[in-house]
């Protein structure tokens, strides 16, 4: 082992120590599930943030966008980036603070649980559903961030990457099960600070070493239309048209955030909603920067290729992790840097697998074991329960994720799809339409789950128009469904009605 590796580690172990001691210092606030789901809602304006976008992004933005941007050119990355954007800013907008104020009203601590509360729906058929749709995508999404450690580690250091994934997945979830939610949710400040830390100092040192800002531009310029938001490259040197169904289809990735659990239970957990004006300014600037930054280290990229500073022989995803690799040969200190630039790789995998696996725990434990099972135990048990569901579903996602050759993002990419239409038009319209009907969400969910697999391995392959990204018509198709069975339906308890105009009259406060 060199002694740059040697300093990449022990960068590395320092932040993994970290994120331990993190989960032991907040293990002692978890007095019940509550606390251990959903911190107490006692999270503050800039751990809302920055928790809700660490946990969103994933390695995403460390790999996906860059790698996109080194093989094809700008434009699918920056119609994905600019779908992500709006996405993340209107759901801030018009989302947080009244699931907050609902979700508080009727004492409802996970995605399942409000969905069953706001339409008394006393048997928990909602709750039951909503929870297994979570498990169905969250596990194997889950298991792409291990995966995506694993990977990191085995191509860095050449250990085997069983071994590495297995302990990644153990630091992750030693401390969620330690901490809970508040530590997941502090974690993810901390890794979302280790994240920007990494963008800013790759693009510095990259535009450095290609030659300058201008050296940079002009070695991507002699790409075939690097730069047009039309065309994009085909992988093989040359390019292709980038149409309008293509680009509402990228843009459609935003249409995702409005059931994504692990942020909206971000949402739900401030301690006081009139703060979230506060974080929504913080999460909307720093997700279009960091996005920002991240598609021109692709570009930063293909510089320091065309330069002859990196040999072009690795995958376009890797393009950070060869970079690093590159500043760490410049002595100790460079190659501590390149840790910790590695380490915000870990960190963006990390944030993202550790609010998953508490959602994914809280459906299992919470909503389908003492919700819909109605099983009566203590507050002591409940948390013992809560904790035993993260190991469960982290010991699934290892083995999920033993196949080294599983595509990471092809992965993030069904699941994004699977939340954002099963859950996105039912949290949308269950906030916004009082005459939403218990029927109405049942299809809402079940339409756009299944539509999600019947688009994707069945009419996409059709070609042509059909082949757009699934969450876009399945969306719409969830959409429909809520409306047409709501009407169909008699109207909501007045009850029901009662808590909606409620919420609406405290919105207007």
């Amino acid at each position: 082992m060199t002694s740059a590796q040697i300093y990449i580690i022990l960068a590395i172990v320092i932040y993994l120590v970290a994120m331990i001691i993190m989960g032991a210092v907040y293990s002692k606030k978890n007095k019940s599930t509550d606390d251990f789901y959903l911190g107490g809602r006692k999270l503050g304006p800039l751990v809302t943030a920055m928790s809700a976008e660490a946990s969103d992004m994933s390695s995403y933005l460390l790999m996906g966008l860059p790698g996109l941007a080194v093989v094809y050119g700008i434009a699918e990355a920056s119609w994905t980036a600019i779908g992500l954007a709006v996405g993340t800013y209107v759901n801030w907008l018009i989302v947080a603070k009244r699931i907050r104020i609902y979700s508080n009203k009727i004492n409802a601590v996970t995605i399942p649980e409000f969905f069953s509360k706001r339409y008394n729906d006393k048997a928990n058929v909602l709750s039951l559903i909503a929870a297994l749709v979570i498990v169905v995508f969250f596990v194997p999404y889950t298991s792409s961030g291990f995966s995506a450690c694993g990977k990191l580690f085995s191509s860095l250091f050449g250990v085997d990457y069983k071994l590495a994934m297995i302990v990644s997945a153990v630091v992750i979830v030693v401390y969620t099960t330690m901490g809970g939610f508040t530590a997941a949710s502090v974690t993810d400040l901390v890794q979302s600070i280790v994240m920007t830390v990494a963008l800013f100092v790759v693009v510095i040192f990259g535009v450095r070493q290609a030659g300058g800002l201008s050296a940079v531009i002009e070695n991507a310029s002699t790409l075939p239309d690097y730069f047009s938001l039309v065309s994009t490259g085909d992988g093989e040197g040359g390019v292709k048209p980038y149409g309008a169904i293509t680009i509402v289809s990228t843009l459609a990735w935003g249409l995702g955030y409005f059931g994504m659990p692990h942020i909206l239970l971000r949402f739900m957990a401030i301690e006081d909603s009139k703060k979230l004006k506060t974080s929504r300014r913080i999460a909307s600037v720093w997700v279009v920067v960091s996005m920002a930054v991240a598609i021109f280290i692709g570009t930063v990229g293909v510089g320091l290729i065309k330069a002859g500073v990196l040999s072009g022989d690795f995958d376009g995803e890797r393009v950070i992790v060869e970079i690093s690799k590159y500043l760490s040969t410049f002595g100790a200190l460079p190659a501590f840097v390149a840790g910790i630039i590695l380490s915000g790789i870990l960190a963006a995998t990390m944030s993202t697998a550790d609010s998953q696996l508490l959602a994914a725990a809280s459906s299992a434990s919470q909503d389908i074991f003492i919700s819909f099972f109605k099983v009566k135990i203590s507050q002591k048990k409940a948390m013992l329960i809560a904790r035993i569901s993260v190991v469960v579903i982290t010991i699934i996602g290892i083995i999920i994720a033993l196949d080294e050759n599983s595509s990471i993002f092809r992965v993030v990419s069904f699941a994004w799809a699977g939340f954002g239409a099963a859950f996105g038009p039912l949290v949308l319209f269950s906030l916004f339409w009082k005459r939403t009907t218990k029927a109405g969400a049942i299809a809402g969910m079940v339409f756009g789950g299944v539509m999600v697999f019947v688009w994707k391995y069945l009419i996409a392959r059709l070609g042509g128009i059909f082949n757009i990204y699934e969450l876009l018509p399945a969306f719409i198709i969830s959409s429909l469904a809520i409306v047409i069975f709501s009407l169909a339906t008699d109207k909501p308890s007045a009850e029901v009605e009662k808590a909606f105009d409620e919420v609406k009259e405290e919105m207007a406060k």
